[in-house]
C-alpha cells in the first residue's frame, strides 16, 4: 500500500510542481535592473524610469525580456492538460523622431529565448530575419504595434495597426489602431506613434486571444479590439520568457514602456498610473498650424524677440558664457552641463574630491545640487603645448556620448570652459577592475563568481562595440583600470578617449601606435593598425589578469601571456589560478577562461576569435576549438615578450593612473591621434 501511494505521488508531483503561477508588476522601472535581461539598445532611462527599447537611431534593434523563465504549458504539450491561460497589461509609448512620421514598430512576445540571433531591424521588429521568417520552428507567439507596413510587399508605407503573429511577422489577423466606445459598436481612431501613452491589454483564456488598446486617460473599453479564437499550445514550448522586442529601420522612433504587469493566474494587475513615467514628448509639426497663424504669430512676436535677444545677451550670454563660441563639434553632442552646477558639485573641484588622476586629466566625485545625484566629472586641462587634451575629449564625446549598453560607462552629458573640459559620467562605486584586484585595503577578494560574470559582462559590452552598434567601434585600451564595477559587480567598460569608429564591411585607417603596455597585439608594432582583432588580444591579456591576479608585465623579466603558456605546455594551466582564491572556484570554467585567453591572445591575428564567438564560448554554447600546435607563440611572430621589448620608448610611455569614476583606471599611451 506504501509503495502505491508512492508511486502515485511520483506521478502527480511533475504536474504539482509545474502549476506555480507568475505574476509582476512594474509601475514604471527604476530599480528593477535585476529583474530584466536588456540586449542592443534596450535601457531604462534615468531618472524617470521609462524602459527604452530604441533610441532614434536608424536600423537599431531592442530587447526586453523578464529574467525569470516562465512555465507555460503543463503536462505533455498535445494532451489537454496542456491549456494554459495568461493576462498581461503595459503602457507603450512611440516617439517619432521628427515632426515627419516615424518607424517601426515594437511587440510583445513569448519567446523559448531571450535572444534572437541573427534578428533583423526594420519590418522584422528584431525577432525575425529572412531565413526563419515563417518557420515552425520558431516557437514565437506576437502581438505587434505597428507604424509602418510594408513587409514582403518592399516598401514603407504608412502603417497603423495591430496584430497578432505566430512564428512570422505576417500577423494572422490585424486592425487598424482603434478602441470601441463604451457600450457602443462606435469605434475611435488611435495615432500609435503620436508620442502618448497608450495601454494595452492582451489576455488568453485557453481557446482566444484579446488585444485591447486605448488611451491611457480612459477605462479600459468592455470590447476588445482583436478577439481571435486560437489554441497557442502547438506554437509554444513549456517555458517561455515573455517580454519586448522593437526595432527601427530607414524611418526612425524612440519605442518606451512605461508601465507593465503579467499573469498566468487570472487577471494581471492594475498598474498605478500616477506612478507611471512620461515619455519626452514630440516636436509639434508646424505643418498641422494655419499659414496665415504662422504668419501672424510671426510679424507680432519680431520686435519682442528683438527686445529678448538684446536681454539675453547682456545678461546671460556675457555673465555665463563670457565670449565662449560654440565649435562645430559641439552642435550635435549630447546633454551640456551648466560649469557651475559642476563646480558647486565638486565643491569647487576641491582637491579632496578627486577619485582619480592621469596624464591629461583628473576624475572628481560630486553631488549635483539641483538632483542630490552622484556623478563622476572628468576634467581635462587643454594646453596651447598639446591638442591631444581636446581630441580624447571630442572622441569621447563622439562615441561614448551615443552609446547604450549595461556594460558601457554611461555618459550624462559635458561642459567646455576656456582650456577646461569636462566630462559627466555616472558614479561607480566600486572603482576600477584595477583597484579590487591590486589594492589591498579594499579587504576583499573577488570571488571565482564575481569574476566570472565580470569577464561575461566585459566580453558583452565588447561585442556590442565591435558588430551589435550602428557603427564598428575599436577601444584600443581594453586594460582592467579601464573596467569599473559597478555596485552590483557588474563590469562596465569606459574610457574612450582612444576609440576609432568606422563603418560595417570597412577596415580601421587607424595607423598610430596607441594602447597599453602589456595589453598591445603584437601586429601593432609592424602596421600601427588597430583593429577589433588587437582589442580581442587585450581582452585575452585581461582574461589572464583576471584569472591569475597578476599584472600583464610585473617586471622585465615576467610576461603574463607566456607565463600562463608555459604552465599550460607543462600539463599544469590550473597553476595561474590566483592563490586568493584557494581552491574555491568552478575547475571547468577556469579552464575555459585561461585557454580562452590564450587564444584571444594569439601573437597570430587569424587564429583570434570574435567577440561573438568569444561570448558563446563562456554561454557554453559552444566548445573552445582544439588547437593542437600551440608553437606558433615563438613562431615568426616572435614570442610576446620579444614583441615588448622591440617597442621603442619613444613610441609608447608608460600608462597614468586615472579613472573615468573612480580610483586607479585610465591610462592611454599615446603618440597622436
Amino acid at each position: 500500500m506504501a509503495f502505491l501511494l508512492f508511486s502515485c505521488f511520483i506521478f502527480f508531483f511533475p504536474v504539482f510542481a509545474q502549476t506555480q503561477p507568475t505574476n509582476f508588476i512594474f509601475n514604471g522601472f527604476n530599480g528593477s535592473e535585476s529583474s530584466f535581461t536588456l540586449d542592443h539598445g534596450a535601457s531604462i532611462s534615468r531618472p524617470s524610469g521609462a524602459l527604452q527599447l530604441t533610441n532614434k537611431s536608424r536600423y537599431t534593434i531592442g530587447h526586453a525580456f523578464y529574467s525569470e523563465p516562465i512555465q507555460i504549458l503543463q503536462g505533455d504539450q498535445s494532451s489537454s492538460s496542456s491549456s494554459f491561460s495568461f493576462s498581461t497589461t503595459f503602457v507603450l509609448a512611440i516617439v517619432p523622431s521628427s515632426s515627419g512620421r516615424g518607424g517601426h514598430g515594437l511587440a510583445f512576445t513569448l519567446s523559448p529565448s531571450k535572444q534572437f540571433p541573427g534578428a533583423q531591424a526594420g519590418h522584422y521588429m528584431g525577432i525575425f530575419n529572412p531565413e526563419n521568417d515563417g518557420s515552425p520552428s520558431n516557437h514565437i507567439f506576437a502581438v505587434e504595434f505597428d507604424t509602418v507596413n510594408g513587409h514582403n510587399d518592399g516598401a514603407d508605407s504608412d502603417g497603423n495597426h495591430v496584430g497578432i503573429n505566430n512564428n512570422s511577422m505576417n500577423s494572422i489577423v490585424s486592425r487598424s489602431a482603434s478602441y470601441y466606445i463604451n457600450n457602443t459598436e462606435k469605434m475611435e481612431d488611435m495615432v500609435l506613434e503620436s508620442g502618448d501613452r497608450i495601454q494595452a491589454w492582451i489576455e488568453y483564456d485557453g481557446n482566444h486571444v484579446n488585444v485591447t488598446i486605448c488611451p491611457l486617460n480612459i477605462s479600459k473599453p468592455s470590447k476588445p479590439l482583436i478577439s481571435y479564437p486560437i489554441d497557442l499550445t502547438p506554437f509554444l514550448q513549456n517555458t517561455m520568457y515573455v517580454g519586448f522586442s522593437a526595432s527601427t529601420g530607414e524611418k526612425s522612433s524612440s519605442h518606451f514602456i512605461l508601465g507593465w504587469s503579467f499573469s498566468t493566474n487570472g487577471t494581471a494587475p492594475v498598474l498605478d498610473i500616477s506612478k507611471l513615467p512620461m515619455p519626452p514628448s514630440k516636436e509639434k509639426d508646424q505643418s498641422s498650424y494655419d499659414r496665415r497663424v504662422i504668419g501672424l504669430i510671426a510679424a507680432l512676436s519680431t520686435v519682442t524677440v528683438l527686445l529678448l535677444g538684446i536681454l539675453v545677451y547682456f545678461t546671460l550670454y556675457k555673465r555665463n558664457v563670457r565670449s565662449e563660441n560654440l565649435e562645430d563639434w559641439e552642435l550635435d553632442c549630447p546633454h551640456r552641463f551648466r560649469y557651475k552646477d559642476l563646480h558647486a558639485a565638486t565643491k569647487g573641484f576641491k582637491q579632496s574630491e578627486i577619485i582619480g588622476v592621469g596624464g591629461f586629466a583628473a576624475v572628481y566625485k560630486g553631488v549635483l545640487p539641483a538632483t542630490g545625484t552622484e556623478v563622476a566629472v572628468k576634467k581635462i586641462t587643454q594646453t596651447q603645448s598639446t591638442s591631444h587634451g581636446l581630441r580624447e575629449f571630442v572622441a569621447e564625446i563622439e562615441s561614448l556620448g551615443r552609446l547604450r549598453h549595461k556594460n558601457l560607462v554611461y555618459l550624462q552629458g559635458w561642459c567646455k570652459k576656456k582650456n577646461d573640459l569636462l566630462l559627466i559620467y555616472d558614479y561607480i562605486p566600486n572603482g576600477s577592475l584595477y583597484s579590487l584586484l591590486y589594492d589591498q585595503k579594499h579587504g576583499f577578494v573577488l570571488s571565482w563568481g564575481q569574476r566570472f560574470n565580470i569577464v561575461k559582462g566585459i566580453a558583452a559590452g565588447l561585442l556590442y562595440l565591435h558588430e551589435e552598434w550602428e557603427l564598428v567601434v575599436v577601444h584600443r585600451d581594453v586594460k582592467s583600470s579601464n573596467v569599473l564595477i559597478d555596485a552590483d559587480m557588474n563590469a562596465r567598460l569606459g574610457d574612450f578617449g582612444l576609440a576609432r569608429l568606422y563603418d560595417h564591411g570597412t577596415d580601421s585607417h587607424t595607423t598610430n601606435v596607441v594602447g597599453t603596455i602589456g595589453y598591445m597585439a603584437p601586429e601593432l608594432a609592424r602596421n600601427g593598425k588597430a583593429s577589433t582583432s588587437s582589442d580581442v588580444f587585450a581582452y585575452g591579456v585581461l582574461l589572464l589578469e583576471i584569472v591569475s591576479g597578476r599584472k600583464p608585465v610585473d617586471s622585465r623579466n615576467f610576461f603574463l601571456v607566456d607565463w600562463v603558456m608555459e604552465c599550460h605546455q607543462m600539463g599544469r594551466i590550473v597553476d595561474a589560478v590566483d592563490t586568493e582564491l584557494s581552491s574555491s572556484y568552478v575547475m571547468e570554467e577556469v579552464k575555459v577562461v585561461l585557454l580562452l585567453g590564450l587564444l584571444c591572445a594569439h601573437p597570430k591575428p587569424e587564429i583570434r576569435p570574435s567577440m561573438r564567438e568569444i561570448v558563446r564560448y563562456l554561454n557554453g554554447d559552444e566548445r573552445l576549438p582544439c588547437i593542437d600546435n600551440w608553437d606558433s607563440f615563438d613562431s615568426t611572430d616572435g614570442n610576446y615578450s620579444m614583441f615588448l621589448e622591440t617597442i621603442s620608448s619613444h613610441t609608447i610611455t608608460k600608462s597614468y593612473r586615472s579613472s573615468s569614476t573612480d580610483g586607479i583606471s585610465s591610462s592611454s599611451i599615446n603618440t597622436g591621434r
